[in-house]
């Protein structure tokens, strides 16, 4: 049955992409909406199995190709693809663009199915790209940023260094195993010398983090982002972000031994200290932006750091026999992403919401007289990706902790003192986070302008308010989510952590001695306590209230000049930590002839990229250098093309005869 759904699901996707080309972009946004609905249909018919395992027709480099998507690749695809329906029944918000959007679109989840059921090498490489141009192609036909074509050519320049490391991996694992088929790279990986295979780690982070955003490749995230709609974002943060994760966890643990060697684990301590790192530094960024496109951006880039964290951590465990806390950390990071998806899917649709009723993604304006769905989804999503209880969000993040605490377990106290630090820096990571998404809902949902009315379109606020209280029900519902992801652990750790983190409706770590949780009796217990202030209000009523205006200087207040702006919320923590923002601010007079009135006064402030002047830009240079010695190949010259040729004949009967 999920086979068949499966073929189903790709055949719509295809079929939404070519309707979409001929300009059916109705038809075309319904099909690619169907697929969505039936791809999470069969990951439902599947779990916690994995799906049936098929060989597709035709080969690839003489080898046949087969598919099969295992029980974590079911679940992330599941959620996934939950807002992607939703974006695609949507569609952009620029009707101009929608017939390159459903094409892009079509394309991008198309290679989102192959990463997570291809299993020959070869295929994957050609699926992570097409899942590459398909994000280009969504964010060109969106048409919403002036340099739109700059900011995808960086996107692409970064993930094509991505897809070379990505070859140089597969084809150092197939030479070893001498196939490309996954199932013998895990035999073949264990012939590597232990720096080789340190190295072709390495080269997997660089790979799959290129989309992740780790770093230092988070730096294309605001930019691509920020040229492109809600819908995009809801599917390049959903269902390709957790492909792209699936892809490296399968990586490092299927693909590259885990367990045998007395060497310390470097790989994944590695893997746990970029993660971490990422997810400050992401946050950060996060925290300093105006646009909800790229501050939602950037905390797609944290938390899939936070997800990769994860990944480490289950690495560490795994590698000194500890098949529990393995499993427990490998589950955490499926639930993370899994509450991110439906979180970020909501945030992104409320973008597109409020950018179709105030012509702007700017943080500054908000939802006036939106429909309550909109503003209960967007307050809900905002909880889960700040970790407040009862959320997602909140349960994930606490499973992390809960995880990087059992560190002390380990018998290495190079291990233990990682997994420390990696607490300290999380626990930075999450009290920004809480920053951020109070500034976003605080400004960009309760904020209001008279001079500029907002009513949020019906279709845009059920969207966001379905998906806000999906990610409520994912965290209420976790003791019974659970149990679909039994056959993940138990397969690949022999074990079944996903069923001893629960105890009945309490959630633990593996033992409800060390540590639990409840949402599912916090959803009961909360409106309880939300009685306490409502007896105080209406006890209240007997005494008049007296209400007097802020104290405003002496001046007779103005409400527009002394509201909160985004940046006087976000300036104290770029002032602490200007040693990581490197804050700049530009201020430009346009004054009359003389220079005495000043009839227009611009301010510009922004932050600095870390990696951007060290890594980027000298390689900008480079590409510029190299083709200003190569513009005289672009002459115009008849004859000097002429002799170009001939050489070329010269250099080709040269070769013939030796």
């Amino acid at each position: 049955m999920a086979s068949q759904l499966l073929l189903i699901t790709a055949v719509l996707w295809a079929a939404g992409a070519v309707l979409g080309i001929a300009g059916a972009t109705a038809i075309g946004r319904l099909a690619l909406a169907l697929g969505a609905v039936s791809g999470v249909a069969a990951a439902i018919a599947s779990l916690p199995e994995a799906s049936a395992a098929v060989t597709l027709p035709g080969s690839l480099m003489a080898e046949a190709v087969p598919f099969r998507i295992e029980p974590q690749g079911l679940w992330l695809m599941g959620f996934g693809l939950v807002p992607a329906g939703f974006a695609c029944a949507l569609a952009s918000p620029v009707p101009d663009g929608r017939r390159g959007w459903l094409f892009g679109a079509g394309l991008s989840l198309l290679g989102a199915l192959g990463v997570f059921g291809l299993r020959n090498g070869a295929a994957l490489l050609i699926a992570w790209e097409a899942m590459s141009l398909g994000g280009a192609v969504m964010i060109l036909s969106d048409n919403l940023g002036r340099g739109r074509g700059r900011t995808i050519l960086f996107m692409l320049a970064l993930l094509e260094l991505g897809a070379v490391a990505l070859v140089l991996a597969i084809a150092l694992l197939g030479w070893q195993s001498s196939s490309l088929l996954f199932s013998t790279f895990g035999t073949g990986a264990t012939a590597v010398p232990q720096s080789m295979m340190i190295g072709i780690g390495i080269l997997l982070l660089v790979g799959f983090g290129a989309k992740l955003g780790l770093l230092p490749f988070y730096e294309w995230f605001p930019g691509a982002y920020g040229s492109g709609s809600g819908a995009s974002g809801a599917i390049m943060s959903g269902v390709v972000l957790n492909a792209a994760f699936f892809a490296l966890a399968r990586a490092l643990t299927d693909w590259l031994p885990g367990t045998g060697s007395e060497d310390f684990p470097v790989l994944a301590t590695v893997t746990v200290i970029i993660g971490t790192f990422s997810a400050i530094l992401t946050i950060f960024y996060a925290f300093q932006q105006d646009d909800w496109r790229c501050l939602l951006s950037f905390s797609s880039a944290e938390n899939a750091s936070i997800a990769v964290v994860a990944l480490g951590a289950s690495m560490l465990f795994h590698h000194y026999g500890l098949g529990d806390l393995a499993g427990l950390a490998w589950t955490v990071a499926l639930l993370h992403l899994a509450g991110h998806a439906l979180a970020k899917g909501a945030l992104f649709l409320a973008a597109d919401g409020l950018y179709k009723a105030n012509g702007t993604y700017h943080i500054a304006y908000g939802g006036a007289g939106s429909h309550w769905l909109f503003g209960i989804g967007a307050l809900l999503a905002a909880m889960s990706l700040a970790a407040m209880p009862p959320t997602a969000g909140f349960v994930s993040e606490w499973f992390v902790f809960q995880t990087v605490f059992q560190g002390f377990h380990l018998p290495n106290l190079g291990g233990r003192l990682v997994l420390a630090l990696t607490g300290a820096g999380l626990a930075l990571t999450a009290a920004v986070a809480f920053a951020t998404f109070v500034k976003l809902v605080g400004l960009g949902v309760l904020s209001r302008d008279a001079a500029r009315p907002a009513p949020i379109e019906r279709r845009y606020s059920v969207s966001a308010g379905v998906l806000g209280l999906a990610v409520l029900a994912l965290a209420v519902g976790m003791p019974l989510w659970l149990g679909s992801l039994d056959g993940a652990t138990a397969s690949r750790f022999g074990s079944a952590a996903a069923t001893q983190m629960h105890d009945g409706a309490l959630l633990v770590p593996l033992t409800a001695k060390f540590a639990f949780i409840s949402p599912s009796l916090l959803i009961i217990v909360m409106p309880l306590l939300a009685l306490l202030p409502i007896i105080l209000i209406l006890g209240t009523k007997r005494r008049a209230i007296r209400r007097t205006p802020v104290w405003y200087g002496g001046l007779t207040p103005d409400p527009s000049r002394a509201s909160t702006t985004t940046l006087t919320f976000s300036n104290a923590m770029r002032t602490f930590y200007s040693f990581v923002y490197r804050p700049t601010a530009d201020t430009e007079r346009d004054a009359d002839a003389g220079g005495y009135f000043v009839r227009k006064l611009s301010f510009e402030h922004d932050v600095a990229p870390i990696f951007g002047p060290l890594l980027f830009q000298p390689a900008v240079r480079l590409v510029r250098v190299v083709s200003a010695r190569l513009r005289p190949l672009q002459s115009g010259q008849l004859n000097f093309y002429l002799g170009l040729i001939g050489l070329l004949l010269v250099l080709v009967l040269s070769l013939t005869l030796f």
